[in-house]
């Protein structure tokens, strides 16, 4: 049995279908772990959504800002933009199950590999919190998102504020927060006030700013951290941090990691499709 990371479809089914005939996977035997961002941008959400709904426990998915804004459109809380490719759902005679289906994927997902702890999310963790506490987060906006409340959240959750962690945070408030730092960080000051206008690399980091994952004395240090979202970052593969989006619904690669334990090692393999169409960022 192998384990699989899976950076940001948006859509490309092709190339998902590609990548999964080059790892030779089986639903039997292996499971996918798809670090959000499954829709939007490319030719074939709904082919997407609908290859990982048949595949059941053998794909675990997160939800990114694409998921996100996906639920947001079809219950009237957020208008399409122009780049969007979503009505392959959202005109879908199965349009239904394909969002439901979308309301229960996870907002953090925690697994252990060969004595490993693997946290993953679509885009990043602040700071001060633990993998632990950003679990039971994930599981408050997770709750929100599956509950009779989602059309009032949807209505409320675009804002960049609040832009830092309070524990006293409640309601609205307190989700926003979560989901922002789950779908959109990139940096964030060491204090863990984040900023969302920066999409550069490394390099491009705003005065006072560091990539989330390189704040002094982050509390998830001691767990593995897998993401995808930051196409400008890249593949990153350090024995802490996995960066998987390497941008392929903008002609770049559809990454896969394979992590599977030899003789109680963990052991890593990047496998790589090339995506056949490139979007234009926007």
């Amino acid at each position: 049995m192998a384990l699989y990371l899976i950076g940001d479809v948006q859509g490309c089914n092709s190339a998902l279908q590609r990548l999964l005939d080059e790892i030779s996977f089986s639903p039997s035997r292996d499971t996918l772990f798809l670090l959000g961002d499954l829709v939007n941008r490319g030719p074939d959400s709904a082919g997407v959504v609908r290859r990982l709904m048949g595949y059941g426990a053998a794909a675990q998915c997160l939800l990114g800002n694409h998921d996100l804004h996906l639920l947001a459109i079809a219950y009237g809380a957020r208008r399409p933009g122009r780049h969007d490719t979503l009505n392959g759902i959202l005109d879908a005679p199965d349009r239904q199950a394909m969002l439901d289906w979308l309301r229960w994927q996870r907002m953090a997902i925690l697994e252990q590999v060969a004595g490993h702890d693997v946290l993953m999310v679509h885009a990043g963790v602040l700071p001060t919190w633990t993998a632990t506490q950003t679990m039971a987060l994930a599981k408050e906006v997770e709750s929100v998102l599956r509950g009779a409340a989602l059309g009032e959240f949807l209505q409320q959750m675009y804002d960049d504020q609040p832009d830092h962690w309070d524990e006293a945070l409640t309601g609205t408030a307190r989700w926003r927060v979560i989901v922002n730092a789950l779908t959109r960080l990139r940096f964030c000051t060491p204090a863990g006030q984040m900023e969302f206008r920066t999409t550069g690399g490394l390099d491009a980091a705003p005065a006072g700013y560091l990539p989330w994952f390189e704040v002094p004395g982050r509390q998830t240090s001691g767990v593995m951290l897998a993401f995808g979202h930051w196409s400008t970052l890249g593949w990153l593969g350090r024995s802490d941090v996995l960066s998987l989006d390497t941008g392929c619904v903008w002609g770049g690669a559809l990454s896969a990691l394979r992590l599977e334990s030899v003789n109680g090692q963990l052991q890593q393999q990047l496998i790589q499709v090339k995506c056949q169409q490139a979007q234009k960022p926007g």
